[in-house]
């Protein structure tokens, strides 16, 4: 027998075992409008139930998959194991953005709106920089002291009071 000849039986048999799961619920389920009011509850409470039951834990796993996926790629942006080129996504965007503008309004974005897309972003880039340095001082300024709310003693005061206490100890023995 040739491959395309046991293919084509394969198939077939699938097409029959199909046509006999139908075969079976057609039996089962039947024409539902000639059944009793009570049957056709129950077999519409039971066809709900199972439809809703699947559509759940189908779409909790797709929302898990993609939840988990979008958190996946912003802790490995986060850790720097990526790297996300934001001014060449914003470019595309921008391009994006200018092809529907020009499509509903017929004529693309004015110089002026260009322009101003170009200063919003350079300044969302300045305040971004600035928040940096800002996190980074804050953060020396609290290691060095404690926290935001007063002087907490850590291991470094101990170190540099006893450090003193030494000098002190020593200049005032010598």
């Amino acid at each position: 027998m040739s491959d395309r000849k046991v293919k084509k039986d394969e198939t077939n048999k699938e097409i029959i075992n199909m046509s006999e799961a139908a075969g079976i619920l057609d039996r089962f389920v039947g024409d539902v409008s000639k059944k009793s009011a009570t049957k056709q509850i129950l077999i519409g409470a039971g066809s709900g139930w199972a439809t809703g039951y699947i559509t759940m834990k189908v779409g909790k796993m797709a929302a898990i998959a993609v939840g988990g996926g979008i958190i996946l790629l912003q802790v490995a942006n986060q850790q720097g194991y990526i790297q996300i080129d934001w001014n060449k996504i914003n470019k595309k965007v921008d391009k994006v953005t200018d092809k529907v503008e020009e499509a509903v309004t017929g004529q693309g974005p004015s110089w002026a709106d260009k322009a101003e897309r170009f200063v919003d972003r350079k300044l969302n880039q300045a305040e971004d920089a600035l928040k940096k340095k800002s996190k980074k001082a804050h953060k020396w300024y609290t290691n060095l002291i404690g926290d935001d709310t007063g002087c907490k003693i850590n291991d470094l005061h101990i170190f540099v009071c006893a450090f003193v206490a030494g000098v002190a100890l020593g200049i005032g023995t010598a």
